[in-house]
């Protein structure tokens, strides 16, 4: 089964949709059975898959979007993407990078880390939707715990958190929270 006409379908609700959508709401919005989603999805993979298209779809933040092949992107993402004035500092790049990868932590938990106090970094990235509070820890005073959003997911390109790159042994050491793992 070649899936011709349900793949159109989701095609047409990917270029529709702003955001990346999950599987379940294409459904919905398709009437097409989540497994027939999912094989058209696969379908619109192969079929974007050869050199004469400068788009695919892509698994980005728990959903599918189209987006520019990667060795499109360098040309393109100086028209195209984050702005300027969106770019990351040094000391934002470090703290979000800290967050990301231990996960969810408090803001002194951020600062033992870093060295450095964090509340302008952290306001920074609440501000660009990178982190959002996830919840409070259970310690004295019920600190705040910060983690990454969709948004981080959908400009890093990443499907989920687990697709961050490995960092290797002296990395894991100065991201770790007691300096001892």
């Amino acid at each position: 089964m070649e899936f011709i006409e349900e793949a159109a379908l989701v095609e047409a609700v990917l270029l529709l949709e702003v955001e990346p959508v999950e599987e379940s709401v294409i459904s919905k919005v398709t009437g097409l059975s989540k497994d027939v989603v999912l094989l058209s999805l696969e379908a619109l993979v192969d079929r974007f898959n050869g050199e004469e298209h400068g788009i695919e779809p892509v698994r980005i933040a728990g959903g599918w979007s189209f987006a520019p092949k990667e060795r499109l992107w360098n040309i393109l993402k100086e028209r195209y993407g984050k702005q300027r004035e969106d770019r990351l500092s040094r000391a934002a790049l470090e703290t979000l990078s800290i967050i990301a990868y231990s996960q969810p932590l408090t803001r002194t938990e951020i600062e033992n880390i870093r060295g450095v106090g964090a509340d302008g970094m952290i306001r920074t990235l609440k501000e660009k939707n990178l982190i959002k509070e996830v919840g409070r820890k259970e310690t004295p005073g019920r600190p705040v715990l910060y983690g990454t959003t969709k948004e981080f997911l959908k400009i890093f390109r990443l499907k989920s958190i687990a697709d961050l790159p490995k960092l290797d042994e002296l990395e894991e050491k100065r991201f770790a929270l007691d300096g001892t793992e």
